[in-house]
């Protein structure tokens, strides 16, 4: 059976966009868009990072389109309960979805079926950030680089810890590079694996910057490799996946925004180079790099073909691994 998000993700976002027609591409937004305040739902709680980011939109959004923008946290239900509140949302663009990667690449591969579409239901709007991770140890441990890690998983058994889907995706596709596997051991939650981790409960793990950092520095977890493209200066010392042997390694968490599909493209593109202006603002570069993460630039088709390229690889990822759903 064909799912409707198998179809292309790029076509579908340029015609939702852009318009069908050439009168609707040359429309402008809505004059007086926005003329009340704006809702921006995020699937997790007060102090995660989709809420922290959103909450730096916001307050950057109603100061150059006059109006408020105010975030509503709706969490539980593995982001289900957003995701559906906004996918049913009357498409006037004043609902705006504020998500991580979960919701809309990631749950895809972690369960048998949505009650919503990442893809049909919404139109892209921006990327906004991305984090970094970082494959880290129990501070004891023997293993002080990720090519001694390697060699242990190549000559006998070993766990561990996946706080999230995304993070055993991450791991899954290091071993997938290297041809090796340990036994994923679930947790609820990263804090709960790193904590386990850093009890000596399991061999290794995955986690973003910010969440391993204290960790790292309270002498509690070694981090052997990041998994950006270069080197993070929060952690200078400390390679990168593809300088330790994975060619093209590169995995990250995300936040984007998304209005409900069938929003008038002229606002989507109105809303979308604000949001542009935003992460080209140093006050954002420098809030993002202190909550462990950088810019993620690009409109509404930039964010629907990475999202296709995503949701590609976790399911490529996930069906070598033949990885349970539930």
């Amino acid at each position: 059976m064909t799912h409707p998000w198998q179809r292309p993700l790029a076509a579908l976002a340029l015609a939702l966009t852009l318009g069908l027609g050439a009168g609707q591409a040359a429309a402008a937004a809505p004059a007086d868009y926005p003329n009340r305040p704006v809702k921006i739902v995020v699937s997790l709680p007060p102090g995660s990072g989709a809420d922290t980011v959103a909450r730096h939109l916001a307050t950057w959004l109603q100061q150059r389109l006059k109006q408020p923008f105010v975030v509503e946290n709706k969490p539980g239900a593995n982001s289900f309960l957003a995701a559906q509140a906004v996918a049913r949302a009357e498409p006037d663009g004043y609902t705006m979805f504020v998500a991580s990667n979960s919701p809309m690449s990631t749950n895809l591969v972690a369960f048998k079926q949505l009650p919503y579409d990442p893809v049909r239901d919404f139109v892209p709007v921006a990327p906004l950030a991305r984090f970094p991770m970082a494959l880290v140890v129990a501070a004891p441990s023997p293993y002080r680089t990720l090519a001694e890690l390697t060699t242990q998983l190549r000559a006998g058994k070993s766990s561990y810890g996946g706080g999230t889907a995304t993070y055993r995706l991450a791991i899954e596709q290091y071993q997938l590079q290297n041809a090796v596997s340990a036994m994923h051991v679930p947790y609820k939650g990263t804090s709960a694996a790193l904590l386990d981790l850093a009890g000596g409960n399991v061999d290794f793990s995955m986690g973003d910057i910010s969440a391993v950092l204290p960790l790292v520095r309270g002498g509690k977890l070694r981090a052997l490799a990041v998994t950006s493209r270069t080197r993070q200066k929060e952690l200078p010392e400390v390679p990168t996946m593809i300088e330790s042997g994975n060619p093209g390694y590169e995995f990250y968490a995300w936040v984007a925004a998304f209005f409900p599909a069938k929003v008038d493209p002229a606002i989507v593109r109105k809303v979308a180079a604000a949001a542009g202006d935003m992460l080209k603002s140093p006050a954002t570069v420098a809030f993002l790099a202190g909550i462990g993460g950088e810019p993620m630039p690009g409109g509404p088709q930039e964010l629907a073909d990475f999202q296709e390229r995503e949701i590609a690889n976790l399911r490529r990822i996930a069906a070598k691994v033949k990885m349970e759903q539930e």
